[in-house]
């Protein structure tokens, strides 16, 4: 099963980073917010990915076409026989399989993934999610939930509380803060979609094709689309206060999304 990741966003809320670099490139310690979530994936042995580029889509295709010179030591040969010579070819990278597909500046995520629809090959099923947005979902289980239920959408159900802390105000005027009582919770869409590839038939490629809006309401309608609950931790990178958050849990060495 592939693994579609959108990464074509401007990144307009993190513009002190994006100016430069599109937001999935934005370092979290020593690897951009898209190799995290790429090593999740591959912890859990999914390790084909292809990436929906847009907004700055040559800075993505420029790391992973030098990203072996990045993880390997290398020896270059000049001369009139030139060669060049990668040593120890046993990188945590070596058996992924990354497509980097150029799906629009301006497209909206329903036309990106009408876009990469070729990419699936057979599969009858993707994994797809967002590329800022780092947890430690168990992707096994979620599959395993999908094919489950054998509606065509599963998306992850997450909640912000994780990140802003919750805040229920009482008939008096006191607060209760709701971190500690998770079991009714007010979730959000957090991403780390398991989707039937019949899901495609209804998008175009359309630039204004968009996905959240319009076709996953019309197939909640049909009751089409199950939200499984994940309770524990979940980030999504939106602007410099989440960059630097991310930043410290990863300093700290208690970062709870790395599980590779």
């Amino acid at each position: 099963m592939k693994v579609v990741i959108l990464c074509g966003g401007m990144g307009s809320r993190l513009k002190e980073e994006t100016d430069i670099r599109p937001k999935p490139m934005v370092e979290i310690g020593e690897y951009p917010i898209l190799l995290h979530i790429m090593k999740h994936y591959a912890h859990y042995g999914f390790k084909e990915f292809i990436l929906a580029l847009g907004y700055k889509s040559e800075y993505i295709k420029q790391y992973f076409m030098e990203l072996q010179y990045r993880t390997h030591d290398f020896t270059v040969t000049t001369g009139s026989k030139p060669s060049f010579e990668i040593h120890h070819a046993d990188s945590e990278f070596e058996d992924w399989k990354i497509s980097l597909v150029d799906t629009g500046l301006n497209t909206l995520k329903g036309g990106r993934m009408k876009r990469i629809e070729s990419f699936l090959g057979e599969d009858e099923q993707f994994l797809m999610t967002y590329g800022d947005g780092v947890c430690n979902v168990n992707i096994n289980e979620l599959i395993d939930y999908h094919n489950g239920h054998g509606k065509s959408v599963t998306l992850t159900g997450v909640i912000p509380s994780m990140r802003f802390g919750e805040v229920a105000a009482k008939d008096d005027g006191t607060v209760q803060f709701r971190e500690k009582d998770l079991t009714h919770a007010a979730m959000v869409n957090g991403g780390y979609y398991v989707i039937n590839r019949s899901v495609l038939s209804r998008l175009t490629t359309d630039e204004s094709q968009d996905f959240e809006f319009g076709p996953l309401e019309d197939l909640s309608d049909e009751g089409e689309v199950m939200m499984k609950r994940h309770e524990d931790f979940w980030h999504c990178m939106d602007n410099v206060r989440d960059m630097n958050v991310l930043t410290k849990l990863w300093d700290s060495g208690e970062a709870p999304w790395k599980i590779w």
